[in-house]
This record gives structure tokens, C-alpha cells and sequence, in this order.
């Protein structure tokens, strides 16, 4: 998986903006609601945040308060840096968070969770567990024409292919995964829910 966020790290934002390889493909309804999710991550309280998996930062520039971003791809760091300079950026493993218990209010997550095995998941909610009392997951949302848990084949510009897990998920069973909580975001192309550990 970190190879492939590397090497995918100069496209990756066209996913969230429509552009690039993304330009072609019929998502009705994508720009309007990544914008929803935008509102919806902006109108959190403020707080001090981990974002794990913070990618190229594209959602952690919406996110209130004082934000450390946290990648283990080095190239989506470089991206995320340039995008947000008054950020603090770390790159680590996300299983294994190198922060002191209770370091931060609220970890956020995008697009991170449902790219996990269930061992993985657990560590991960644990370690989120760990270091701040509330945890806020935002991925895909369960629809027509995907499977939950798909093992996917996924091309980038470069023309290199890579097989990637992803799980694709309801907004209820998402926030009874985390352990209960409130659906932010239920819509057909994502899904948000912050949970108080």
C-alpha cells in the first residue's frame, strides 16, 4: 500500500477534484458532495487533531484547530507541506502512532480505514484510541455497483497497475464498527462518523 500512495501521490488529488484521469468518469452528484463533506469536516469543534493518513492534505485544510498531519508516504508529505505550511507533518506508521497517550482532542481519518484488514483495523482503532477521545472516519460510501469488500485493480497515469483492498461502507455500520457515535456524512459517495471513544 505504500508503494502505491507514492507513486500516486502527484494524481491523487485529481480523484477529489474530477480532473485528470478522473475527468471522463460519471459521478453525478461527486462535486456537490465532497463539498457537503468539506462543510461538514469544517463545522467540527475545534480541537488539537492527528489527521492519519493525511495524503496531499486536500481534507486536512478543512479540518478547525491546531492539526498535526501524519503519512508514511513521503511524496503525499512533500504535496501536504506545500499545501499547508502552517502545518506540522510526520511520517509514520499509522498502526503504530508515535505520540504519547492523550496527545491530541480528535483523530481524523480519510479514506484510510476501509483499506484495512480486520487485524489492522483494530490496531489502528486502538492506537486512535491511544492518543485523543474521539475519532472521526470519513471513507466511501456502500452503493450500487461496488461490493463492500472488493480487492481492486487500480492503473495510474504511469500506466503501473496495483491491487488494492477496499471496503466500502453504510453510515450505521460504519458508526457501529467505531463503536457507536453520529453519522456526519451518509451519502451515496461518502461517508463521515465521529465517534467519542
Amino acid at each position: 500500500m505504500k508503494a502505491y500512495y507514492e507513486a500516486r501521490a502527484p494524481e491523487y488529488d485529481d480523484w477529489w477534484l474530477g480532473t485528470g484521469s478522473f475527468a471522463e468518469r460519471e459521478r453525478p452528484g461527486w462535486a456537490e458532495e465532497r463539498e457537503a463533506l468539506v462543510a461538514a469536516i469544517a463545522a467540527l469543534p475545534t480541537a488539537r487533531t492527528l489527521d492519519v493518513a493525511c495524503g496531499t492534505g486536500f481534507l486536512t485544510q478543512h479540518l478547525p484547530g491546531e492539526i498535526t498531519g501524519l503519512d508514511q508516504s513521503q511524496s503525499m508529505l512533500e504535496l501536504a507541506s506545500a499545501r499547508l505550511p502552517h502545518v506540522s507533518f510526520v511520517q509514520s506508521d499509522a498502526l503504530r502512532l508515535p505520540f504519547q497517550d492523550d496527545t491530541f482532542g480528535r483523530v481524523f481519518t480519510s479514506h484510510f480505514y476501509g483499506h484495512l484488514e480486520e487485524g489492522e483495523r483494530t490496531r489502528f482503532l486502538d492506537e486512535a484510541r491511544r492518543v485523543a477521545p474521539e475519532l472521526v472516519v470519513v471513507d466511501s460510501a456502500l452503493r450500487d455497483g461496488v461490493d463492500a469488500f472488493e480487492q481492486q485493480q487500480r492503473v495510474l497515469n504511469d500506466g503501473s497497475r496495483w491491487q488494492v483492498l477496499k471496503r466500502y461502507f453504510e453510515g450505521d455500520e460504519l458508526r457501529a464498527e467505531l463503536g457507536g457515535g453520529e453519522t456526519l456524512v451518509a451519502g451515496r459517495w461518502f461517508v463521515a462518523v465521529r465517534s467519542a471513544q
